[in-house]
């Protein structure tokens, strides 16, 4: 991988990017973390998987007021709402959600895949005559991109998934729009990049940067726990090459997962990284580290809204090459969410506007 731009470059603009992947949760902790995302995207993808999850437009609606209420004062964002997949989401509710304006996606969770994934599908076919619809008028389709056979081995899953799950999905709805979230290995890399139809990838930071040895250095590091959890070396070098490709199927999807620390570090710790207050300053190193610089406009900022069909943002947001250390803990609630590399110094600083 090569770029244009020297390793010595200390200072870079991009257009203003997107979060295609994000968790802001509802209530206090919705207050607690939107304006860290606010801060550096100008829009986001949110997730559906609240209590009870998001599965009609009527229930979107209003989660989207919400998130518009809890934004604070001179902060401009624009959440861009999902609907929950279910057994029984009804074909004429996707036709709603399109109709809507505002719903921009449907979100697969096999059931127990991951957190609040309970009410999610037990069965894909299930739900063929509402996916005919979504491939009918467009809505993509973001899947959680695992199986839950106990059987099949936590960091096989992915793989499987893809065997046993998408390959027929796609052979059936060749026209379908599709996401892979949230991808973390070379056989997620490799699928999307050679596949026939549409179909685009997200890429989370830690998964750039990390590999599953990070979870156990000195001990068991519950905030690098993730789902998909972080895979070995090989499968991380290959979602880098991805991101860094310029092929404009890969695009960010931060997954930042805010949890309050107690539940975080337990016998049980919940999954999910929080990334959203620094999340373009690990990409930027991520794609530093590849000598990529030149290729994370593209990923951050175009692919993204080009793939969803909505226009590229027209501000822009400076990094500088500059140390800072991240705070060991932000407020959450009446509790405390500990950030990805919490009290660690990172090599770039996004810059204010």
């Amino acid at each position: 991988m090569t770029t244009s731009a020297p390793s010595s470059v200390q200072e870079i603009q991009i257009t203003r990017p997107d979060d295609w992947h994000l968790h802001l949760r509802d209530g206090a902790a919705l207050a607690s973390v939107l304006p860290h995302t606010a801060a550096q995207f100008a829009r986001a993808i949110v997730m559906p998987n609240l209590k009870p999850p998001v599965t009609t437009t009527a229930q979107a609606a209003a989660y989207r007021e919400r998130i518009l209420a809890a934004l604070p004062a001179g902060m401009s964002f624009e959440p861009l709402m999902t609907l929950y997949l279910t057994n029984n989401t009804d074909p004429d509710e996707i036709r709603r959600a399109k109709d809507s304006g505002f719903v921009h996606a449907v979100k697969l969770y096999p059931a127990g895949a991951t957190t609040n994934s309970d009410a999610g599908v037990t069965d894909l076919r299930l739900c063929y005559k509402t996916l005919e619809v979504m491939q009918e008028v467009g809505l993509p389709f973001l899947v959680h991109g695992e199986v839950t056979d106990p059987e099949i081995d936590l960091f096989d899953r992915e793989a499987v998934f893809i065997e046993r799950v998408l390959q027929p999905l796609r052979h059936d709805m060749p026209e379908l729009k599709v996401v892979f979230e949230h991808i973390t290995t070379s056989d997620a890399a490799a699928y999307v990049r050679d596949a026939s139809g549409p179909i685009a990838a997200t890429i989370t930071a830690h998964h750039l940067l990390y590999n599953r040895n990070e979870i156990f250095k000195g001990g068991i590091r519950p905030h690098y726990y993730c789902l998909p959890v972080l895979k070995r070396e090989s499968h991380r070098l290959a979602l880098l090459q991805a991101a860094t490709s310029g092929n404009p199927r890969f695009f960010l999807g931060t997954d930042s997962a805010p949890h309050a620390k107690g539940v975080k570090e337990n016998a049980c710790g919940c999954a999910g990284c929080y990334t959203a207050l620094h999340a373009m300053e690990l990409y930027t190193q991520a794609f530093d580290q590849a000598g990529a610089l030149d290729k994370l406009e593209a990923f951050a900022s175009f692919n993204g809204p080009d793939f969803y069909n909505l226009p590229r943002n027209t501000g822009h947001i400076r990094l500088k090459r500059e140390s800072w250390t991240l705070p060991a803990e932000l407020p959450f609630v009446d509790s405390v969410v500990v950030p990805l590399n919490s009290g660690e110094t990172i090599g770039w600083k996004m810059l204010a506007a």
